[in-house]
């Protein structure tokens, strides 16, 4: 602005001509009787930039359609644009009426499309799980559901030991609940003791991905007995192949044809089990059964689990009932609802920031600029709340 002020202050001066202006400027004669015509027509103020939109819109919705559009959205506000339209046939031409997306933009611009809440998505790190013995890592999953002979869904869930491929349980469910789920491993722990890991995917009830570090109230108990929970990445089966091969033998065996209800059922899931781990040989195994390469844990399931001291020097936060800690007294930093009247240890490695800590599991770390915690992958913000 200030460089067409410049310009045309030094035409109405006169001292050169207009061609050697524009040079001066660096403009072109054109734009230079352009910037002339404007100031002569409306002064300084016709010299400020003038917007590049278009002043007549050929093809814009008419007005009364675009009001007609806005009240029936009104009125129900779950129609979307194609059945907004097909209302509307019955009183426009329907060569006038707009196209769905117009139509969309008119009721986004009107103020009509409420704003989706954003989905947080795992960041995939691509971890490599390997053992070399039996019980450092347990995979679990819950194979596909399908109907069973009375038409109720049935949800098996299998828990294979990775090195040995013994399968340590085939349940089948009416739900993949988290209380049905936890009973299972329960009985698994008091037969065969402890693994160091268990290796699952991100569906509940093992991982949640909008929970910090994907931690739910099955992976809390699991960390509670000693065992590290780990996760594929979304998306991404083939990180637990061994466990998705024994799927696809126990769809074909097991679930065509299903049985009438669980009790026939579980039956099939027995005998299948009790083929793959003390009949079939395993070309991994060097062709022995997963029965001749298991062995029991030696970690004992305990009877009541134990409090947990943090080392000296860790700060300890109450997790209270709204999911998170009290910082500074009057402010409160989100944690993780799984984590409700337990108590995590927070230590300091560097000016505002911490390593956040339940028992000895690392769950993310905490930026007292931001206050903010978010999981070792730094994928998941979580925002603040003043009381």
């Amino acid at each position: 602005m200030d460089e067409k002020v410049a310009f045309v202050t030094e035409w109405m001066q006169e001292q050169c001509s207009f061609a050697e202006l524009c040079r001066s400027f660096n403009i072109s004669r054109t734009l230079g009787y352009r910037y002339r015509r404007r100031y002569l027509t409306d002064g300084y103020a016709g010299l400020e930039l003038l917007s590049k939109a278009p002043r007549v819109v050929w093809n814009r919705t008419p007005a009364t359609i675009e009001q007609a559009i806005v009240q029936l959205r009104k009125s129900k506000p779950r129609y979307g644009a194609l059945k907004i339209l097909k209302l509307l046939e019955a009183q426009f031409d329907p060569g006038l009426l707009p196209a769905v997306s117009t139509t969309d933009l008119i009721l986004k611009r009107n103020g009509l499309v409420k704003k989706r809440k954003r989905v947080h998505r795992i960041v995939p790190v691509h971890p490599v799980f390997h053992s070399s013995k039996p019980n450092q890592i347990w995979s679990a999953d819950f194979k596909g559901e399908f109907r069973m002979g009375n038409s109720r869904y049935c949800y098996p869930l299998t828990i294979v030991d990775s090195y040995s491929r013994y399968i340590l349980a085939v349940q089948g469910m009416y739900a993949a609940s988290f209380e049905r789920t936890k009973a299972v491993f329960e009985a698994v722990f008091r037969e065969y003791g402890l693994p160091q890991q268990i290796h699952t995917d991100n569906g509940q009830p093992f991982g949640s991905a909008v929970s910090l570090s994907r931690l739910t109230r099955l992976a809390v108990w699991f960390i509670e007995l000693g065992i590290l929970p780990v996760y594929s990445d979304p998306g991404h089966p083939e990180q637990n192949g061994r466990h998705e091969r024994m799927h696809e033998e126990l769809k074909a065996e097991t679930a065509r044809a299903p049985g009438y209800d669980l009790g026939p059922q579980q039956r099939k899931f027995n005998a299948f089990r009790h083929e793959y781990n003390e009949v079939r040989p395993h070309q991994a195994l060097g062709q022995s059964t997963p029965q001749q390469v298991y062995y029991r844990s030696a970690t004992e399931y305990p009877d009541r689990i134990e409090p947990w001291e943090y080392p000296e020097g860790m700060l300890v936060k109450y997790v209270c009932r709204n999911g998170a800690i009290r910082w500074g007294g009057n402010q409160w930093i989100t944690v993780s609802t799984t984590l409700i009247e337990r108590h995590i240890g927070m230590e300091q490695f560097a000016d505002g920031m911490w390593r956040v800590y339940y028992r000895n599991k690392l769950i993310g770390y905490l930026d007292e600029k931001k206050l903010r915690i978010q999981d070792d992958k730094g994928r998941l913000r979580r925002n603040t709340r003043k009381v």
